[in-house]
């Protein structure tokens, strides 16, 4: 298979398999069933949309200012300006092309802050692996206190076969060697290199902070604000409004879990967080319009914020550039 048509379809699948999942969650539903719908989203007090928005902005700024602290150990004191625009221009990415808004983001800030490549790819990894522990923390907790509830929707797809974690660690046992081998008898041997140890010195630079404390209280803000996104939205309809908290922790973590099987969410997030609603009492038709209006409300915010991060980083960048 040519590669191009290969790169067309691990980019589109994603795509086409979110929008089949609206048109499947759509096409179920009855003259009455949209009629809801549609009134529901008539009526949604877009105020406190706007307020979840707010907080979700600010946790994008702690999100730069946490940046920075991982750079200044690695000699690197990028302006926050541009720190915002990277982040954002990430998200957008990401909403087009899953994944690969970390990379983006890593060569949007190395073009105006003459930073490596590689070094600010692995200070981004090392931003994931602490994002990846404290959403497990939220799971841990939103088990602990929902276990009944939700163990259907996360605990039943995990494999209960050990054969399934074998293969899993053989396959990336194989793959590492192969990679090993191909990278030793490779030409740009130096270049890569030159990569792995960039990207090394990126990772590690979460063991060299200079305001460690002040890293933590970013990290765990990004976190509330996410959450409290969450929460505030509930208070556009009134079918949500003052659902227990036990409700928004599941259905947020669920929907944080939507968005990586397609691109931001589509399809995904407004059918993950439904399922979730509808175990806490809320109608199926309340709970999709929930789960739609949280994840348009999202989406608006990093099409406006990324496409503007796009047209003003080079503006502003360009008088330290002449």
């Amino acid at each position: 298979m040519n590669k191009a048509i290969k790169k067309i379809l691990l980019y589109s699948l994603p795509v086409l398999f979110g929008f089949f999942l609206v048109w499947w969650s759509l096409s179920g539903l009855s003259a009455s069933d949209k009629t809801e719908i549609k009134n529901a989203l008539q009526n949604a007090n877009l105020f406190w949309v706007f307020v979840s928005l707010v907080l979700g902005f600010l946790s994008h700024l702690f999100r730069a200012y946490r940046w920075s602290l991982l750079l200044i150990p690695i000699g690197y004191k990028p302006k926050m300006a541009n720190n915002i625009f990277s982040i954002f221009i990430a998200y957008l990415v990401n909403l087009a092309i899953p994944r690969a808004g970390e990379v983006a983001r890593a060569t949007a800030i190395s073009k105006y802050e003459a930073i490596p490549f590689e070094k600010s790819f692995g200070t981004i990894v090392t931003e994931r692996v602490v994002d990846v522990i404290l959403l497990f923390l939220i799971i841990v907790i939103a088990l602990y206190y929902q276990y009944d509830l939700i163990k259907d929707l996360l605990i039943s797809k995990i494999p209960d076969q050990p054969i399934f974690f074998i293969i899993g660690f053989g396959a990336l046992l194989l793959i590492g060697f192969v990679l090993f081998f191909v990278l030793k008898r490779s030409k740009y041997k130096a270049k890569i290199k030159k990569f792995i140890l960039g990207f090394v010195e990126g990772l590690k630079s979460i063991f060299h902070l200079q305001k460690a404390f002040l890293f933590i209280i970013y990290s765990i803000l990004i976190w509330v604000l996410y959450i409290l996104m969450f929460y505030i939205t509930t208070y556009a309809l009134s079918s949500t409004s003052g659902i227990e908290m036990g409700a928004v922790i599941a259905g947020f973590v669920v929907g944080a879990l939507s968005i990586a099987a397609t691109n931001g969410g589509l399809g995904t997030y407004p059918l993950g967080v439904q399922q979730v609603l509808i175990l806490y009492g809320i109608s199926a038709n309340q709970a999709l319009v929930f789960g739609w209006l949280m994840w348009s409300a999202q989406t608006f915010m990093i099409l406006v914020f990324g496409a503007l991060s796009f047209l003003l980083l080079p503006l502003y960048n360009k008088k330290f550039l002449q």
